[in-house]
């Protein structure tokens, strides 16, 4: 990605082109109900205000429950992959997870993310996984929230986030970069469609970021407040 103050129609492509090389853009379909596991309360607000700000941003709703799944948004915090065997149920929701987590730990892997869809084929469920080893444990809880909100808020491509971070830094703490709130805002405008796999949609979303970029700035911004409200907050 460039230094510039907005993504080119190339690299919003590059954010949603699978491994197989196909453009494949999705949004969530229902409101989002998020469960998190494994962290302290302090830790649980943050999650709440990074997942309650990207929500703002892109003005999709959270909801207190799935009328079908109960919580559809599930993210899991642990030390070691072997621990997701234990957890109730899990395996229903993921066939195969004794393998994956084969894979994932033979990979010295410390994150793992999948979406489910609905008949349309917008996102209807998101599981993720982040094992924390001790370089994991050395970063910011409020830069790791944060960084779960935004890729969970879109099916991103699989080398979306490989060349550089959605997050920047601002005064020493994570923010989201401008120009990605930008696309994420885009991205849920409501002349916008919900799912995509034709690449001439990147160009849509190019035009309506430019169009929306001074609001996404403040949004932002609105964001890193709201962050470092939630880090502050009283337990309880």
């Amino acid at each position: 990605m460039t230094d510039t103050d907005s993504l080119t129609p190339e690299e919003i492509t590059a954010l949603f082109t699978r491994a197989d090389g196909q453009y494949h853009f999705a949004r969530w379909g229902r409101p989002i109900v998020p469960i998190v596991f494994g962290v302290q309360e302090e830790t649980l607000q943050i999650m709440k205000g990074a997942l309650e700000a990207i929500a703002a941003l892109s003005g999709h709703k959270l909801a207190e429950t799935d009328p079908e799944i109960g919580a559809n948004l599930m993210i899991f915090f642990f030390r070691d992959w072997q621990e997701l065997l234990e957890v109730p149920n899990l395996d229903h929701m993921l066939p195969g997870l004794q393998d994956l987590v084969v894979r994932l730990d033979d990979a010295g892997a410390t994150h793992y993310r999948t979406f489910r869809f609905d008949d349309q084929g917008a996102i209807r469920a998101c599981f993720s996984f982040v094992r924390m080893d001790e370089a994991m444990a050395e970063v910011p809880a409020e830069t790791i929230a944060l960084g779960q909100a935004v890729q969970m808020i879109l099916a991103w491509g699989n080398e979306a986030w490989t060349g550089r971070s959605p997050l920047g830094l601002a005064r020493g703490a994570a923010v989201l970069r401008p120009e990605v709130a930008a696309v994420i805002a885009a991205a849920y405008d409501p002349v916008m469609p919900a799912v995509s796999g034709d690449a001439s949609h990147a160009l849509r979303l190019f035009a309506r970021a430019n169009m929306m970029r001074e609001k996404a700035e403040a949004a932002s911004a609105r964001m890193a407040q709201d962050m470092a409200e939630a880090k502050l907050a009283p337990k309880g």
